[in-house]
């Protein structure tokens, strides 16, 4: 994959990162994946187009992989609170379970969460990445009909596409939400996250597992409902691989 020049990577981040510019070409995720173990956290990787917004950042987790995997829910919480930041006024942005990015309804882009292949449940991974991608614009292969049924932020509303910005935002908030989750503990984050995450029926009960799975219930209390984290990082169900990009509904 082709790098940027050094003139080009014009990303304001916050102390403690390090950043990788790819050609539009390049797939941000694959290649913080590739390389995680030696440029270490806080190396963020972006890739220059006009059409998606997309980047991946190296976290280095201090707990074993089983309840690491929770930095996702940190991940889309500050990704969240960045598209937030930065769009016109009243528009919500939402979670789909666990991983899709959602603006006024409609599917925006979503989160990938890697680990190390070799990593068991209980080891400590040596590295996580979290990758996001979000539709900036139209993209260039798709025809005006399948267009209009898609959702970007440019057609959301946003008078320009400032993706330094966006991802520069995302970066503090990132930092942020790893303090909080220092200080008050997860349960904070798990909250944050909930908050934007729809409810299938009105009063249940949620709450993140130390696993990060979804458990759901009824008000009247019972037994929870058990949704996988890790089976559902494995369909990745926004994500079209063919077109490298969120999915058209």
């Amino acid at each position: 994959m082709s790098r940027l020049n050094d003139v080009e990577q014009t990303l304001d981040l916050p102390p403690g990162y390090t950043v990788v510019a790819l050609r539009e070409f390049g797939d941000a995720f694959a290649y913080a994946c590739e390389h995680a173990a030696e440029a270490g956290a806080g190396t963020l990787v972006w890739v220059g187009r006009y059409d998606l917004i997309e980047f991946a950042v190296v976290l280095e987790p201090d707990e074993p992989l089983r309840s690491a995997r929770r930095a996702l829910f940190a991940g889309m919480n500050a990704a969240a609170d960045a598209i937030a930041a930065h769009c016109p006024p009243e528009r919500e942005v939402s979670f789909g379970w666990p991983d899709a990015i959602r603006f006024d309804g409609g599917l925006l882009g979503g989160a990938r969460l890697g680990w190390p292949k070799d990593c068991g449940e209980d080891d400590q991974p040596a590295w996580l990445v979290f990758g996001v991608i979000l539709r900036a614009a139209d993209m260039a292969y798709i025809d005006e009909v399948q267009a209009a049924a898609g959702v970007s932020l440019l057609s959301g509303g946003f008078e320009m596409i400032e993706t330094e910005a966006i991802i520069g935002s995302f970066a503090r908030h990132l930092m942020t939400a790893f303090d909080r989750w220092n200080e008050r503990g997860f349960d904070a984050i798990a909250r944050d996250y909930l908050e934007r995450l729809p409810r299938r029926n009105p009063g249940e009960r949620r709450s993140i597992d130390g696993n990060g799975d979804l458990l759901t219930g009824p008000s009247a209390g019972g037994s929870p409902e058990r949704t996988s984290v890790v089976d559902a990082l494995a369909k990745t169900s926004w994500y079209d691989p063919r077109e490298r990009g969120p999915k058209l509904e």
